[in-house]
């Protein structure tokens, strides 16, 4: 088996981080991540968001979702099943990706992400030729 790191594959991977200090619940959002020829696709499940106040965030290879959710005016329940709150979660990304190529679209309460590999990190055909 070889080791070749010239095609590592780009990698995806969450982060343990501090805990939070800010007041309220916190969710960790549902996420599915596809590969892609060119890109990596990360679709987060955020309810309740409003597309203007998801912030996304790139910094030192640490991709982060954070979307807060309005708090529902108090109220008497006497069942509650769901839960209201912020969505947050971070991810370590490889530097097989295009950080100034990351963008990001809203519809229907799922975040999808696209995050572009760098061309060097992208498969290519190799013809090859007779002498």
């Amino acid at each position: 088996m070889s080791n070749d790191t010239a095609t590592a594959k780009p990698e995806v991977g969450e982060v343990g981080v501090a805990e939070r200090t800010r007041c309220g619940c916190e969710y960790r959002p549902n996420v599915d991540i596809l590969e892609k020829v060119d890109e990596l696709v990360v679709v987060a499940d955020v309810p309740g968001a409003a597309a203007d106040s998801i912030d996304v965030d790139f910094k030192e290879g640490m991709l982060s979702i954070h979307a807060p959710v309005p708090q529902p005016e108090a109220r008497n329940d006497l069942l509650r099943e769901y839960g209201v709150g912020d969505y947050y979660r971070t991810f370590r990304v490889s530097e097989a990706i295009d950080a100034s190529k990351i963008s990001a679209e809203y519809s229907d309460g799922v975040l999808t992400l696209h995050l572009p590999k760098v061309e060097a990190a992208k498969p290519r055909k190799i013809s090859v030729g007779t002498k």
